[in-house]
Formats: structure tokens, C-alpha cells, sequence
């Protein structure tokens, strides 16, 4: 493959200040919680439905604790304790709870060695269904063979869940490896995860966990019918990150939209509410088998591609710490980073290519995603295919995990069947006719790319090295990320944060921990 030569003491460096960085948060991981991992844990205990107004019942179990000012404890302690006293199912703790029969915190607390049980047999009958996901799928990838690479993904997104089983379908017939099922605008600020099957949406489909069941049962169905697995992402991120990885995992979604830090910088989601919330949903993911994709693209639509391309390796760096923190493994951390350098630039595709070597390089067994130019697209639509070969190129010939496909018509409305097809078609030409480019040319150790590769290196590395001095938090009420500001106790979500209690028990995070080894 093509290669660069990377100043290896820099990707030493690197490193050493992104764990510097990440390890500082180990006591806000180790004594606080928030609402949203504690409807996630009520979800892991079997904990579902809504009220009629839709309000989800792990919300009214986690309000109603909040407002007794007893959640400190953690969710699953007081819904076994109701087991324990009544004789109920978690289901029915919940259902007396939704309809004003049942006041948790006024029942007198039994004996923890009485709860551990009731609670360790919830855990273990999830955990053990969660592994039976995972395997169906090894099992799938074992009978049709792996994923190529750069797999083929593409989006759909129409806000009706039935009409996009009909374009996923339709994509994965026309050649593609993973379907996206984009949320519906603004799903990541709502503090409660929908119900149900839902056919409105607006820019996207409402992620519930009976969107994900029909998607994962029709995509089944023609990866079966192609003899090939068509696999499904989606978006465990916002205010309910953790519900939605939970969510995944039971219904065995293949990968996440699952970044450290996207919520604060580009939803002002509160940083302590996401750095906690991402802790326990890549827990989940990795013990999911589910892999994990950043976004760091996101950072090129508010900052200049040539001039912060150091801001997503540093990003990237700091993804892998959070990732590794919570038991997921290189090969299923999908970290991100952009073809998104202005098409006017002089010699845009030579900084395009030093940039995906160096992002494919600095992480040699990650499935990288790589995400197409969208900042530049426009109504020529014939420009936008064309910068969309140049992007699929580059995914070949620097050997990408993933390839999000770009539409030549995106830049004008929500594209058709055909605008899908035609990207597909363009990336199957561009893998065929540069397939294995890669092993027949190199770089001098002096080239462009090579020296241009090093330096966005050394202004990351520097650039962590100055944020783990000043501490993460700070670098981002400075704005130093993407050149947003966000700071410590601000943004949406930081009242769903809580110390723990002495007591707290969180009997999926335990006993993850202890089966991912951390």
C-alpha cells in the first residue's frame, strides 16, 4: 500500500498528551451519572413503552426518582427494591409507577445483598441476548465473507420508516455495504428517545427502537436474497446517546454515529453530560461488537480544511482515548475526517491525499470513515460528481474503511433512487479501475505529501500537548475546537447530571466492565 513516512517520536507524542487529556476525567466517570444512563439502564432491564402522551416510561421512572431527589442510588437499585418487596417484574415496577400506584423512594430500602441478585439476573439475561446479536452477526459475515474495503455506504432518509426500507433495500440491490438511516432534525436535543414505528420526520427518519427492528429485519431479508450482509448505522448521540447505543445493541445494529464530542461543539449539549453519557454508550457499542464512527468532518464545515486540518487529527487522537477508555478495540473505531478543501484551492487534491494517508496511517486498524465534499457542492451537479470521484480516488488508492458516498445533487434537494444509483455506480468504477494502485507507486520521504502529512501532525501534537496542560474544558470555552466556544456549565442538559451515592449500582456498567477487561 501506499505510504507515508511519519515522524514516529510525534505519534509518540501525540498519544501520550491525548491519554493525558482523556485520563483526567476518570473521577467524573467514577462518581457521577446522569438521567440518560439511568433510563438506559431501565431500558438494559426490560423497561418499555410510553404513556399516552408519548412520554417514554424510563423517563417517568427516572423523573419521578429525580423529583423524590433519590436517583443519587442509581434507577436499578430502587426498581429492585420494588421487585424485591412486591413480587413484580421491572416491567411492572414501571407500569405501577406511569399510572401513580407505585412511589419508589417511599418503599423501605432492603438489604443491598438482597438487590445484587435480583439485579446481576436482569444483567445477565441482556448481556447474554446483546452477545446473541453479536454472534448472529459474526455468524452472518462468516457465511458471506467480510466487508470490503472501502465499503460502500450510503444514506437514506425520507422521515418514513417504511418508504426508507424501500430505498435501503433499493441501494443495497444497486451495490451498497451499510445503510444510514439518518435521525430526523433536531432528534439529538430531544431528552427522551420516541416510540414506536414513525412515518413523519423532517431531514430523517426518528431513531426508536422499532425503526431499528423493522430496518434490521428488511435489511436481513436482502442480504439473505444478495448473499451478502448489508450492514445498518445509526446515531447513539445527543441527549439520549447511551438509550440509542442500548437501543442498537438489542436489535443488533452494526454501527453508531458515536462521537466524544460532537454533541458539545456542534449541538451545545453540556460537556460533562456528554463526556459522561459517550463513556457508558461506547461501553455498550464495544460490548456490542458495534462499531463506532466520529465526526470529525464536522469541524471543516466551521473551520478551514488546510488551515485546522490539525484540529481532526487531534480530534480523531482524543476519539481513540475516550474509545479505549470504554473497553472498544481499534478495528471498530471508525474515526472520522473529510474531503472538504475548497476545489479552487491550487493542488487541493495533493493536500486531500496527504490528509487521508495521514488519517489512514496514524490509525492502522481502524475502519476510517471517510466523508465526501459537501461544503463546496453546488447546482452543477456535474462539478459535485466530479469532486465526488477525485473524494472516491483517494478512498481507493489510501485503502478507507468506509466511504460515505456522495451525491451529485445533494447540494439541491433530498436526491432520488437514481442520484443514489449513479454515486454508487461512480465509487464501483473508482475502486475498480484504481484497485491496487496503491501497491504500484510511493512517496520520497521529501515529497509533498509526506512533509505536509508531518506537519499537521506536529501542529496536533502541539496542540494536545497545549490542551492537556490547560485542560479540556478550558480549551473549549476558549473555542479552540472548530472555533466554537462552549463552556464547562453551559449548554443543554448539564441539570441531568448527579453524584453518585455510596450506594449508586449500575449492574450493566460493572459487569461490561469486567467482561471488556477494565
Amino acid at each position: 500500500m501506499l505510504k507515508l513516512e511519519l515522524d514516529s517520536g510525534l505519534v509518540s507524542r501525540a498519544r501520550t498528551a491525548a491519554a493525558r487529556i482523556t485520563g483526567s476525567f476518570d473521577r467524573l466517570f467514577d462518581s457521577h451519572s446522569s438521567v440518560t444512563i439511568e433510563r438506559t439502564v431501565l431500558r438494559l432491564m426490560g423497561i418499555d413503552g410510553a404513556l399516552e402522551d408519548g412520554k417514554p416510561l424510563p423517563n417517568v421512572v427516572v423523573d419521578a426518582l429525580q423529583n423524590a431527589g433519590a436517583l443519587s442510588k442509581g434507577a436499578a437499585i430502587w426498581i429492585a427494591n420494588a421487585m424485591h418487596h412486591k413480587g413484580i417484574s421491572a416491567q411492572q415496577a414501571a407500569d405501577a409507577v406511569a399510572s401513580g400506584e407505585l412511589d419508589l423512594s417511599a418503599l423501605p430500602m432492603a438489604p443491598m445483598g438482597s438487590l445484587y441478585p435480583i439485579l446481576d439476573e436482569l444483567s445477565a439475561k441482556m448481556l447474554k441476548h446483546i452477545a446473541s446479536q453479536r454472534k448472529a452477526r459474526e455468524d452472518f459475515f462468516s457465511r458471506f465473507g467480510p466487508r470490503r474495503q472501502p465499503a460502500i455506504y450510503v444514506i437514506v432518509a425520507t422521515g418514513n420508516i417504511y418508504e426508507d426500507v424501500t430505498q435501503a433495500k433499493a441501494a443495497a440491490r444497486e451495490g451498497a455495504d451499510i445503510i444510514a438511516v439518518i435521525r430526523s432534525t433536531a432528534q439529538s436535543l430531544l431528552d427522551y428517545v420516541p416510540y414506536g414505528a414513525t412515518t413523519v420526520g423532517f431531514g430523517g427518519t426518528y431513531a426508536t427502537q422499532e425503526n431499528f427492528r423493522i430496518m434490521r429485519k428488511a435489511l436481513d431479508e436482502v442480504s439473505e436474497e444478495l448473499g451478502r450482509y448489508i450492514s445498518l448505522t445509526n446515531y447513539a448521540s445527543g441527549l439520549c446517546m447511551p438509550e440509542i447505543a442500548a437501543m442498537g445493541a438489542i436489535e443488533r445494529l452494526d454501527l453508531m454515529l458515536n462521537d466524544a464530542m460532537y454533541g458539545i461543539l456542534f449541538r451545545d449539549i453540556n460537556p460533562k453530560r456528554t463526556l459522561l453519557d459517550q463513556y457508558f454508550a461506547r461501553m455498550i457499542n464495544a460490548y456490542a461488537g458495534i462499531e463506532i464512527q466520529t465526526g470529525e468532518d464536522n469541524y471543516l464545515t466551521t473551520s478551514d480544511a488546510v488551515e485546522k486540518a490539525y484540529t481532526v487529527t487531534a480530534s480523531q487522537l482524543l476519539n481513540e482515548s475516550f474509545a479505549l477508555m470504554s473497553g472498544v478495540k481499534p478495528e471498530k473505531m471508525g474515526l472520522g475526517h473529510a474531503h472538504e478543501i475548497d476545489p479552487e484551492f491550487e493542488n487541493s487534491f495533493s493536500y486531500e491525499l496527504a490528509h487521508a494517508m495521514l488519517s489512514r496511517e496514524l490509525f492502522p486498524a481502524a475502519p476510517v470513515k471517510y466523508m465526501p465534499p459537501t461544503k463546496f457542492a453546488s447546482g452543477n451537479i456535474f462539478k459535485t460528481h466530479l469532486m465526488d470521484a477525485m473524494f472516491n480516488f483517494i478512498g481507493q488508492l489510501t485503502g478507507q474503511g468506509v466511504q460515505l458516498l456522495g451525491m451529485m445533487t445533494e447540494a439541491i434537494h433530498t436526491p432520488h433512487l437514481v442520484d443514489r444509483s449513479l454515486a454508487i455506480e461512480n465509487a464501483q468504477y473508482l475502486f475498480r479501475a484504481v484497485k491496487d494502485l496503491g501497491q504500484h507507486i510511493q512517496l520520497s520521504p521529501d515529497s509533498f505529501i509526506t512533509t505536509r502529512a508531518n506537519l499537521v501532525l506536529k501542529q496536533a501534537t502541539e496542540f494536545l500537548e497545549k490542551v492537556a496542560e490547560e485542560g479540556l474544558f478550558h480549551a473549549m470555552t476558549a473555542g479552540e475546537f472548530a472555533e466554537i466556544k462552549r463552556p464547562e456549565n453551559g449548554g443543554k442538559g448539564l441539570d441531568g447530571v448527579f453524584e453518585r451515592d455510596p450506594e449508586y449500582y449500575n449492574p450493566f456498567m460493572d459487569n461490561m466492565k469486567k467482561e471488556l477487561g477494565l
